[in-house]
């Protein structure tokens, strides 16, 4: 795990959404090549999805969840040791730590039971952590219950993607409300429409300027249908090892830029 020595004294919350299906979990897999390309480390990426998939696109294996933490910190707690000191132990073991950014993984959810405790270890153990980082990424399910659960109450960027669909992007209109019943203070609200056919159907773009213009969304820009992630993603390749001048990666990275060049 990265020292806290010359880092920011907090780290920036960055936070993916979206319903199922969208590829928000590409699209956050991207973002961290951005910004370890770009030299803005290090970044703790927190794959808070329950379905957890974002180690496979990033080439790393996970030996321990997060949600397991809590059911063993009910039973395995040793005498002597507070269950916070406990939890603190094994989330820096479930640290997996790679070139640039570290990933945590959360896992299934909670079972049957009361985790009150646990979450309230948990949110303070990653305020401990936010102060080693210079970006915390989450990768969230769509109800982002995971923020609440992390205490992370101030998101720098949350970025919302659907797909091409009236669905996802009544949907990313929704997630964006969500916050504000969550009492989460975001920055910045960015709609991101992946995996956009060549042609874009008139009526949908009609919808989402009536979106983007009826909630404070910021829209980002279409990520093009891509080949060589499907490709990558089947051979199970890192999406880290993308070339430069792949279509994604050159338009996510032009997304991105337009958040980031004046934010740091």
């Amino acid at each position: 795990m990265y020292q806290t020595s010359s880092r920011p004294k907090r780290a920036k919350v960055l936070a993916m959404a979206g319903k199922g299906g969208t590829g928000k979990t590409t699209i956050c897999a991207l973002l961290i090549k951005y910004l370890v390309e770009r030299g803005q480390t290090p970044v703790l990426a927190v794959d808070a999805d329950a379905n957890a998939n974002l180690n496979e696109l990033l080439g790393l294996s996970v030996e321990t969840y997060i949600g397991e933490l809590k059911d063993r910190m009910k039973t395995e707690t040793p005498p002597g040791m507070t269950k916070r000191d406990y939890m603190e132990i094994y989330i820096n073991r479930a640290i997996i730590e790679a070139n640039g950014f570290d990933l945590v993984v959360m896992g299934q959810p909670e079972g049957p039971g009361c985790y009150c405790m646990a979450n309230s270890i948990l949110a303070e153990v990653m305020e401990g952590l936010a102060q080693s980082y210079r970006y915390i990424l989450v990768d969230n399910e769509a109800g982002m219950e995971h923020l609440s659960r992390l205490n992370l109450r101030k998101i720098h960027i949350l970025f919302v993607v659907s797909d091409p669909s009236s669905r996802g992007v009544l949907t990313a209109a929704r997630i964006a409300d969500l916050t504000k019943s969550l009492k989460v203070e975001v920055g910045h609200k960015v709609l991101i429409v992946n995996r956009m056919p060549n042609n874009l159907p008139a009526r949908l773009e009609d919808q989402i300027q009536e979106v983007v213009k009826k909630t404070d969304l910021l829209f980002g820009g279409y990520v093009p249908a891509s080949e060589r992630i499907f490709q990558s993603e089947i051979q199970q390749e890192s999406l880290l090892n993308l070339p430069t001048d792949t279509d994604v990666v050159q338009t996510t990275q032009q997304i991105f830029d337009k958040f980031f060049v004046t934010s740091q």
